[in-house]
């Protein structure tokens, strides 16, 4: 996989929207295709200038992620400390641009060959690094239902392509 292209000044590098969740599924033709009790549903944006670095920095820093409440009410325990789950759910729509018209544009989204190898090795990596991971199904049209706990969503980024 050659994906070490330099970034453009400005440009954003892989993106995640991470939400704390009792629960999360996701459907495709009204078939569940990955569901998870208590962890992190994580929605995956990929652009163009990503690449497997950015990959590894963020899967570790999703499973090492302190949302969960520790004995005192802190958010101080990750997902791998309270045994919780992902379900990780491409999302190109997270690069989509809509500073100039109503209708989003793209381009700085991934094209579907370098956003699917990238999504995929994000799941291998998380796999790795210990939580039981379910993922939905790339580029189709997906139903996700989601009890986000708290609510706690974040948003994930790594700047810079190194």
């Amino acid at each position: 996989m050659a994906f070490g292209l330099l970034p453009l000044k400005g440009c954003q590098d892989m993106k995640l929207v991470v939400q704390r969740v009792a629960c999360a599924s996701v459907e495709v033709d009204g078939k569940t295709v990955g569901k998870i009790g208590k962890g992190l549903l994580v929605f995956v944006g990929v652009s163009r200038m990503d690449t497997l670095n950015d990959v590894a920095f963020l899967a570790k820093k999703t499973v090492n992620l302190r949302v969960f409440d520790d004995a005192d009410g802190v958010m101080n325990r990750s997902v791998l400390d309270i045994g919780g789950e992902i379900l990780a759910v491409s999302q190109f729509t997270l690069y989509g641009d809509c500073k100039k018209g109503n209708r989003p544009s793209y381009i700085e989204a991934a094209p579907p060959e370098k956003g699917r190898a990238l999504y995929e090795e994000y799941v291998a990596q998380l796999r790795q690094l210990g939580p039981h991971v379910e993922t939905g199904v790339f580029q189709a049209e997906m139903d996700v239902s989601l009890i986000n706990d708290g609510p706690v969503t974040l948003i994930l980024e790594k700047q810079g392509g190194s």
